[in-house]
């Protein structure tokens, strides 16, 4: 009998993990264990949880033993790359061969500071030996139903801080769905770095696609990324990360080209399906976004 792979999943208790481990479900080649920071939160996720909190590296080892692939997932402060430098290390020691990373938009040439962190990490990865497969997501359509403590659609107005840019959307499921595929067959997909956006809009557009598919009106209105950053810190985000986020923003707000409209043609050669639309995510999550 065939040893199964056994598959870290991080983030595991999170929206692209969550995904991951679905994706997973049942497939008899591999042996799937979650990683969590407080281990009773992914009690109901129904496969084995291993204590793992980034920020204590003597829980490392203990999550890595035995795992052959892991599914690596930061958290988006500036962090992460001790957080990760420390995690690539205890891999290589515990004999780790795979890692699927989650990363960030943009080109190698990206001037926008946090997706360049996510780079260096990528970079440590490929420093280190172990085969790997870089993701970089553009926007996440999950954005809309709350980012940095805000939910930015209410009562059929949305708000954010982007002005007029258009932007490329990706739902986090789909994601999952890229990364199972390439957990899931790593002779093939190893060396690879796949981005991910599939529907390019501006809020505007949005607003429209969502009133057509949800038979109600909506409007976008834009706001000054200033209010981003104040509110995203009252809230207790990360000021290094979060001060990223709002650079980036004042840029889409000024016409600045960042790339960040661009979209690939990879999902279906990767996945074997279609990505979803706006439309669909905004019918799935109807009750969201009803007034």
């Amino acid at each position: 009998m065939l040893k199964k792979t056994r598959i870290l999943v991080m983030g595991a208790t999170g929206q692209v993990g969550g995904a991951v481990l679905s994706e997973l479900a049942g497939q008899p080649t591999v042996d799937v264990v979650a990683a969590a920071r407080k281990v009773e939160k992914a009690d109901h996720l129904g496969v084995p949880v291993v204590y793992l909190d980034l920020d204590k590296f003597e829980t490392f080892a203990p999550a890595l033993q035995g795992v052959d692939s892991i599914f690596m997932a930061t958290g988006y402060t500036v962090d992460m790359l001790r957080q990760s430098k420390d995690l690539v290390n205890a891999a290589k020691r515990a004999g780790v061969t795979y890692i699927v990373h989650l990363g960030a938009c943009g080109d190698d040439d990206t001037q926008v500071a946090h997706y360049g962190w996510h780079q260096f990490i990528e970079r440590y990865i490929e420093w280190s030996g172990i085969r790997f497969t870089h993701l970089r997501p553009e926007i996440f359509m999950q954005n809309l139903l709350g980012y940095g403590g805000e939910s930015y659609v209410n009562n059929g107005v949305i708000k954010h801080y982007v002005g007029a840019a258009r932007l490329s959307w990706v739902d986090c499921e789909d994601v999952a769905a890229v990364a199972a595929a390439c957990l899931l067959d790593p002779d093939t997909q190893a060396g690879r770095t796949y981005r991910l956006g599939y529907e390019a809009k501006t809020y505007y557009e949005l607003a429209e696609a969502f009133a057509e598919a949800l038979g109600k009106p909506f409007s976008y209105e834009p706001q000054p990324p200033a209010d981003f950053l104040r509110n995203v810190l009252a809230a207790g985000a990360e000021p290094a990360y979060m001060k990223c986020v709002f650079d980036s923003y004042t840029d889409l707000t000024n016409g600045k080209d960042i790339g960040a409209d661009e979209t690939f043609d990879n999902f279906h050669a990767i996945t074997g399906r279609q990505p979803k639309t706006i439309a669909q995510f905004a019918i799935k999550h109807a009750a969201r976004f009803q007034y």
